[in-house]
């Protein structure tokens, strides 16, 4: 995909099967610490063999605090230069400066990214993000996914607000919070023309069932068939199904997510994906974590014991 108006970049996804399963792509590092762009490459074309929908980069679970303008873009560029024409490509922000949020927005636009996923800034309140995103949306060459990724689980903007900023006409989509409670009160005045994705693997049939018709988590990364199954019986209400798969991608995500990064890329990396060691100065995952997460793996089916 090249870039797209927002009318023809909502045609086009129009086209691909929901739900749509998304996922934070981590950044492979040679042992010189520098991204690692044939590595990203490879891993991109196994990724596009599955079930997984798109990549969304310069994320936290891709270690965007380190890396370099420069390398997001690299990211970029690498990512859209080898994914399947059916796949999305997202590129992430995390600024409250409207300056450096469309400066940054023009530069992933010409790296080849579909559209941006921008973070509703954590301090100013309701009115600074009406503000934010009005210039935000209203500037982007491309259209915006909104997320609502707090890290202190305070609010960052309303219910309402959340509504309002996605009801404009360059928004496609929202990725939530983890705060269940209050994203069901930001359905309740969420358009219905735009995307409700949840944003974690543990939450995927609860999110479903409120509504969401996609998701966006680093367990796409790992399991997405796992994942998209379990929004499709949440949607199709084949719960029954969909709750049994729900209790492995929960035991999935207790057992990696407490690693952080470093264990979502020790399981990619057991599972064969390359260039999976975290960015200096973070630590790998202990023995004891290592053994933890190869039996979550193991019990989940997604790898076989020697």
């Amino acid at each position: 995909m090249a870039a797209f108006s927002p009318s023809s970049m909502r045609a086009a996804i129009a086209g691909l099967d929901e739900p749509l399963i998304v996922a934070p792509t981590p950044t492979p590092f040679n042992r010189n610490d520098h991204v690692d762009a044939e590595a990203l490459a490879r891993n991109i074309e196994r990724w596009n063999r599955t079930s997984l929908s798109g990549f969304v980069l310069g994320t936290a679970n891709g270690e965007e605090l380190s890396l370099s303008d420069d390398e997001k873009l690299l990211i970029v560029r690498v990512v859209s230069g080898v994914r399947a024409q059916d796949r999305i490509v997202i590129a992430g922000i995390d600024s409250p400066s409207t300056t450096y949020t469309l400066g940054l927005a023009d530069r992933y636009a010409d790296a080849g990214a579909d559209m941006i996923r921008v973070r509703i800034p954590r301090q100013g309140g309701d009115q600074s993000a009406l503000r934010y995103f009005d210039e935000v949306c209203s500037r982007s060459p491309i259209p915006v996914v909104v997320i609502h990724q707090t890290f202190t689980g305070v609010p960052a903007a309303s219910p309402e607000v959340i509504s309002q900023i996605c009801s404009h006409e360059n928004v496609f989509g929202y990725i939530t919070d983890h705060d269940i409670r209050f994203e069901g009160r930001v359905t309740l005045t969420f358009p219905q023309d735009k995307r409700f994705w949840i944003c974690n693997g543990g939450l995927l049939l609860a999110g479903a069932v409120m509504g969401a018709r996609g998701a966006c988590m680093w367990l796409g990364n790992i399991a997405p068939e796992l994942c998209r199954r379990i929004m499709a019986g949440g949607l199709d209400d084949n719960l029954t199904d969909a709750r049994s798969l729900q209790r492995t991608a929960t035991m999935l995500d207790m057992a990696i997510i407490r690693y952080g990064v470093a264990g979502v890329k020790y399981a990619l990396g057991i599972m064969g994906f390359e260039g999976m060691a975290p960015r200096l100065p973070l630590a790998p995952v202990s023995e004891w974590g290592e053994a933890e997460i190869a039996d979550a793996l193991y019990r989940a089916g997604l790898l076989e014991r020697d």
